[in-house]
């Protein structure tokens, strides 16, 4: 296991280096938000050509994780094809900049490639440890767990195109997305991200190695919930848009719920 592990950071760090090296060239770092998903694909793809584990349960866990970072990589490729430079990104580095006197090799290495290497390479666990253990063999909680991890694609994948779609209108410019899922959670990408890894985790959770990946749902949670997710992003809304404070004192911040009355 120790082994598999060490190779997995090692490639990973490899690919970091990579993709920073190119954003020097570009002077943009916003596509480490495309390889967040692509990066966790390649660590379980990594994990399968090494470990023996149960054959279904590694095919299971390489397939769903494929299908969450193909969607979710895409969708961020275009996106930043689409709007250009990520603005948080580019306050982030401004700021140590200007204030620091940083250059932007080190601003960019330090703040964001540094950061996300390893918060990446925790996440999903569940795909590298899941894999390890040959017995026991795939079964309900198995099930459950991919049921839930698709429902969370799925949920995901129909919030970002209901924002999408909404943004394309003229008519809604400068107006808060409130129909849809957006209506029972002010974050559905969110949330379905969170579920899809919880699904990812209780699959590999009936391995005694794959139970102790449960930190990898736990911190994207934390961190979607906390930090760089949802406290960043309504920030933003309640400085941007009107009737923010109404949307949010009647619609549930994570896990769909009916809007509250009044």
């Amino acid at each position: 296991m120790l082994t598999i592990l060490a190779i997995n950071a090692a490639v990973l760090a490899a690919c970091f280096v990579a993709l920073w090296l190119i954003c020097l060239g570009t002077r943009d770092v916003t596509p480490v938000d495309s390889f967040w998903a692509w990066g966790m694909l390649v660590m379980a793809a990594s994990t399968y050509v090494q470990a023996e584990g149960d054959p279904t349960r590694m095919l299971m866990l390489l397939a769903i994780c494929g299908l969450w970072a193909a969607r979710l990589g895409t969708f961020m490729l275009w996106r930043w094809r689409s709007h250009g430079p990520d603005r948080r990104y580019s306050a982030l580095l401004g700021k140590a900049q200007q204030h620091k006197g940083w250059s932007f090799a080190r601003a960019s290495g330090q703040l964001v490639f540094a950061t996300q290497a390893p918060l990446l390479f925790v996440v999903c666990l569940p795909v590298q440890l899941g894999q390890i253990d040959a017995l026991p063999p795939v079964g309900t909680l198995g099930m459950i767990g991919a049921a839930i991890a698709l429902f969370g694609i799925a949920f995901e994948t129909i919030g970002d195109a209901q924002l999408v779609a909404f943004k394309a209108k003229p008519e809604n410019q400068g107006k808060l997305m409130t129909s849809g899922l957006w209506r029972y959670t002010r974050h559905p990408n969110y949330f379905g991200d969170s579920t899809t890894w919880w699904g990812l985790w209780l699959i590999a959770a009936e391995t005694s190695t794959g139970l102790a990946a449960i930190i990898g749902p736990v911190l994207l949670t934390w961190t979607l919930m906390k930090w760089s997710g949802a406290p960043t992003v309504e920030k933003r809304l309640a400085k941007t848009r009107e009737g923010y404070a109404d949307y949010v004192a009647r619609t549930s911040g994570f896990i769909p719920m009916p809007p509250k009355r009044g």
